[in-house]
């Protein structure tokens, strides 16, 4: 039975205006949400209202940014992939551990130029996508439990490799992507800027694009309508790769190190993010302007609470509870359902 996208009772039709209507209404709820962090962000601490704290919040928010925009091109599709917050760390620690030429520190020996280095962290990503694409697209294994097994997989590589240490004294040119300013601006802060805005462009005008939704809202109509759909999954999959370990570089480049636990725990905010920017976990709806509202607020949650000194713990309490009103929210304006 084909996929009744639109939510629609069965013989009926949404006109195209009303659907339109749904989906901007759906992409600017968390706009007030966002005004609301603000207004109890500046009372809960002087320093919150200032531009250094908003350029913290941004460039914090960068690689996360990064990482929801990879994770976006897989959900329009239909598909998961969990391993993206383990590309996040081992792609960049592949590239500052071949740099590196003290092995007493973790380092390869090798001392491979960071001109070098920096293809070897998107090729790392690349080879990840390529893999999951070939046992997602090609053997027809569950998308979920192969990048669950992958995620474990790169998570002990990356440990085994360097035997858990951090690595540290990197090339600038190797950092400059989280370190660098252009116009007094985070660099990592315009590279996410420029991808929301290309691929944002890219999913709503080109025909690639447009076939993600199309394979998320009904697989085998793609497929009728002339649409390769392996194709464009497996291409979703190495660009998602590839993503991810840039902001792997991004967050690198931040904190001057590689850390042993660098992209833990990473995926959850990716999906509370996409989740409650409105990106449809069945496939075929959203779009990335939803998702940064999802970014940034998440982004300034934390910055707020952590300000008010909250304990950590409660952060992450906050984050499954907006995802819970999110679902809800979701009901009520696309009035679909999210199943796994």
């Amino acid at each position: 039975m084909a996929n009744n996208a639109s939510g629609a009772a069965p013989g009926r039709q949404i006109a195209p205006g009303r659907r339109n209507s749904l989906l901007g209404l759906r992409e600017l709820t968390l706009i007030p949400a966002i005004v609301l962090a603000i207004i109890v962000g500046s009372f809960a601490s002087d320093a919150f209202l200032t531009s250094d704290n908003f350029l913290n919040i941004l460039q914090q928010s960068s690689e996360l940014s990064v990482v929801v925009i990879a994770e976006t091109l897989i959900l329009l599709a239909g598909k998961f992939d969990l391993s993206l917050e383990s590309v996040v760390g081992l792609a960049p620690m592949m590239g500052a551990w071949l740099i590196i030429t003290n092995q007493q520190t973790g380092g390869s020996g090798v001392g491979l130029a960071w001109w070098l280095a920096i293809p070897a962290v998107l090729l790392c990503g690349a080879i990840v996508g390529a893999i999951n694409g070939f046992l997602i697209v090609k053997l027809r294994l569950n998308a979920f439990i192969v990048t669950l097994a992958m995620l474990i997989l790169l998570r002990g590589m990356q440990l085994g490799t360097t035997g858990g240490k951090t690595l540290f004294d990197l090339p600038d040119e190797y950092l400059y992507l989280g370190s660098g300013k252009w116009l007094g601006i985070p660099v990592s802060i315009w590279l996410a800027a420029i991808l929301y805005a290309l691929l944002g462009l890219f999913l709503r005008y080109h025909r690639l694009g447009r076939a993600l939704y199309a394979i998320g809202g009904n697989v085998e109509a793609a497929r009728v309508a002339g649409v390769r759909v392996d194709r464009v999954m497996w291409g979703a999959l190495i660009v998602a790769g590839m993503l991810a370990a840039l902001a792997g570089l991004m967050l690198t480049g931040r904190i001057a190190s590689v850390v042993p636990s660098q992209g833990q725990n990473m995926i959850f905010y990716v999906f509370a993010s996409a989740v409650i920017g409105g990106i449809s976990l069945n496939g075929g709806k959203g779009r990335l302007l939803g998702a940064l509202t999802g970014v940034l607020l998440l982004g300034i949650l934390q910055n707020v609470l952590t300000l008010a000194e909250i304990p950590a713990f409660w952060i992450d309490a906050v984050y499954g509870a907006i995802i819970l009103m999110a679902l809800v929210l979701s009901r009520v304006t696309g009035g679909g359902t999210e199943e796994a």
